[in-house]
């Protein structure tokens, strides 16, 4: 059998670690907007209610999250503008954490934890991304 480079099991992986984070975050989104961008932002309003923070930014931001995820989700699981979606993936994970620590949400920060360490490592390890919309006009 002749090694083909396009086929490599760190491509491979890549790409389906990839698009496995891209679907988690694009259902996350896609899920609450379909249940109502309002009923989420209610809901985190409710969560946050014994923060510091005002109520009504985070009633904003609970509107708009569920767009943000749905979109990096989309980028990731496609592949397309992959390093910036992985920063982004990032820096809202960073977002998140600093939420999830005021309400001394630990278990929630732990898994946002995780996040983070996927998208570093996919960051890292963006070589592989050949299977991917970066991939495909890397090629042309």
């Amino acid at each position: 059998m002749i090694f083909n480079p396009s086929n490599s099991d760190e491509k491979i992986a890549y790409a389906l670690l990839r698009a496995l984070v891209g679907i988690n975050l694009l259902m996350h989104g896609v899920s609450r907007l379909l249940a109502g961008p309002d009923v989420f932002a209610t809901h985190l309003a409710t969560q946050f209610a014994h923060s510091p923070l005002p109520p009504a930014l985070i009633h904003v931001f609970g509107m708009i999250l569920p767009a943000v995820e749905g979109l990096i989700g989309l980028l990731l699981l496609i592949g397309l503008k992959t390093r910036w979606a992985l920063i982004a993936a990032s820096l809202l994970m960073m977002v998140l954490t600093f939420g999830s620590s005021l309400v001394q949400d630990w278990t929630a920060a732990g898994t946002q934890l995780l996040y983070a360490i996927v998208f570093s490592a996919l960051l890292f390890s963006r070589r592989h991304n050949a299977w991917s919309l970066d991939g495909c006009a890397n090629k042309a």
